[in-house]
């Protein structure tokens, strides 16, 4: 997608616009509703799902097994599976590293209930964390970067289990875009990802990270479906709580970047992965000033097969049209939330 200088104003105006119309909550305005919602030292929930199904949807390489190294647990965004979503760039750019990963395949595409691929998630971190030995990194895109906070923050046994945690265009605080999207109605995954809704209060209740993790939200200004987020008090950013944080959009590292959009900065933007990488090689979220100024000169992520690029970014975009179109929609907004979010829960 070529943005324009002209179409990146417009698309401010747009999102400010929008904001105003969905209030936007103030800090004021969360911290009066966050009462509702459980403590975040209350001991998370059994898990309802059945075992064999949680247990199914990780996969992981070989090397994952008492590897001696942090494993990558890999989480999708809406619509999609581990391999629609990291098959052709990330799986074969950690492949090259020889870097052990796994990844966790969400009901429905991640098209269903939050709450419940969440659960997914919560399993796949303890297990993640039992066969390597290790404390977990997390990668996730999009409605992927949502779950594994909601897992930490409903179950704070994981807190321990997870060192790095990448979301690559998040929706932390929901997107405003998505109010269009729910007429006359929508997934339920897409209902509980608007700005403000009951799952994303609920997620950032009381405290948006947790001390001993290291966060590392990255986010780019000319996201067509994750806003606002033109700046670090956007969506996808995470702030307070005691975990070390670093928000950064591609463009503080490549400022002429006008291209890369919601897809690209999961799938194959160089920058994004540069990123990533400098958060699972050092200590800590990522440090932009590390980055080496020439990545902004590259097309795609290491991964990624220039040859079959086209083919394999028409076939991702096939996989979200046919999902969106088929897939269930309920015309009455988000699931209620489960009782072990709430404070009389």
């Amino acid at each position: 997608m070529n943005v324009s200088g002209k179409m990146l104003r417009v698309l401010t105006a747009v999102v400010v616009a929008l904001g105003s119309a969905c209030g936007l909550a103030s800090g004021t305005a969360a911290a009066a509703t966050q009462e509702q919602f459980a403590p975040v030292d209350r001991p998370g929930p059994p898990l309802s799902e059945p075992q064999s199904a949680l247990d199914a949807a990780l996969t992981c390489t070989a090397g994952a097994r008492d590897s001696g190294t942090e494993v990558v647990l890999f989480v999708p965004g809406t619509t999609l599976t581990p391999r629609d979503d990291y098959g052709w760039n990330w799986f074969p750019a950690m492949d090259r590293l020889r870097r052990p990963y796994c990844s966790v395949t969400l009901p429905n595409n991640a098209m269903t209930d939050t709450q419940v691929s969440a659960e997914y998630v919560v399993n796949a971190i303890r297990r993640v964390r039992e066969l390597s030995g290790r404390k977990v990194d997390i990668i996730g895109h999009s409605q992927g970067g949502t779950e594994p906070r909601f897992a930490l923050r409903f179950w704070p046994d994981l807190r321990d289990e997870v060192d790095d945690y990448i979301g690559l265009g998040a929706t932390n605080h929901g997107s405003v875009v998505i109010d269009a999207m729910c007429v006359p109605g929508c997934s339920e995954s897409l209902w509980q990802q608007r700005y403000g809704s009951n799952y994303t209060r609920a997620m950032n209740s009381y405290q948006e990270t947790f001390p001993g993790i290291s966060y590392t939200q990255i986010y780019t200004r000319t996201d067509e479906f994750v806003q606002p987020n033109l700046d670090d008090g956007g969506t996808t950013s995470l702030h307070g709580g005691g975990g070390d944080i670093t928000n950064v959009a591609l463009q503080d590292v490549c400022p002429a970047d006008l291209a890369s959009e919601h897809l690209a900065v999961g799938t194959y933007d160089p920058v994004a992965y540069a990123l990533a990488l400098d958060a699972l090689n050092h200590h800590g979220p990522a440090s932009p000033g590390r980055i080496d100024p020439a990545v902004c000169g590259k097309l795609f992520m290491p991964g990624v097969d220039p040859v079959r690029f086209a083919a394999n970014y028409a076939a991702l975009g096939a996989v979200i049209a046919q999902q969106l179109t088929l897939a269930p929609k309920s015309p009455h907004g988000e699931p209620e939330l489960k009782p072990y979010t709430l404070r009389q829960g």
